[in-house]
């Protein structure tokens, strides 16, 4: 992965451009300065891996252009897409509340670029604004919890499918 500060091609990251992503929802103008001076951003090439299913770390991503795809691995070993991400979205932040391995893999599929956060800027966060840090984290839950009941909806109705063949196998009924 390529990593700068703002390529000349690129113009640098501003708190008004932060305002415009929900992470950053609610937070006053001086955080969003703060933030936008203090973070690091990539430019990552296309086809580049961010993180691998697996991996260690403690650093989320936001993706301020470009487009990636979340491949996850079966017990077989074979990748499948699970999601494609976009500008405004982000990934990544489960490493950084649960300390825990990366969940899956992410790779980019166009020149992109991308806002780094690490548990060090979290912390940093924390120590300089508490109310700006309980916004942050408070709008990383409720995408969790969005991702969550998707996910609870595709897998009901995976299961009702699933029942749905069974029973019509037993009944004589399948097609």
């Amino acid at each position: 992965m390529t990593t700068s500060q703002h390529p000349p091609f690129e113009a640098p990251v501003t708190g008004q451009m932060l305002g415009h992503f929900g992470l950053f929802g609610g937070l006053a103008p001086e955080t969003l300065d703060f933030l936008a001076e203090t973070l690091r951003n990539k430019t990552i090439v296309p086809g580049d891996v961010v993180f691998r299913e697996g991996d260690m770390a403690a650093e989320m991503f936001v993706v301020l252009s470009g487009e990636f795809e979340v491949l996850k691995r079966s017990k077989r070993g074979i990748e499948a897409r699970v999601a494609m991400l976009g500008v405004g979205d982000w990934f990544g932040e489960m490493s950084i509340l649960d300390v825990q391995p990366r969940s899956a893999t992410v790779r980019a599929l166009a020149p992109s670029r991308v806002l780094a956060i690490t548990a060090v800027d979290l912390d940093a966060i924390y120590r300089r604004d508490m109310k700006a840090y309980s916004l942050l984290v408070l709008n990383v839950a409720r995408e969790l919890s969005r991702r969550l009941r998707v996910a609870d909806g595709i897998l009901a109705a995976l299961v009702v499918s699933l029942l749905d063949d069974l029973v019509g196998k037993r009944h004589g009924t399948a097609t």
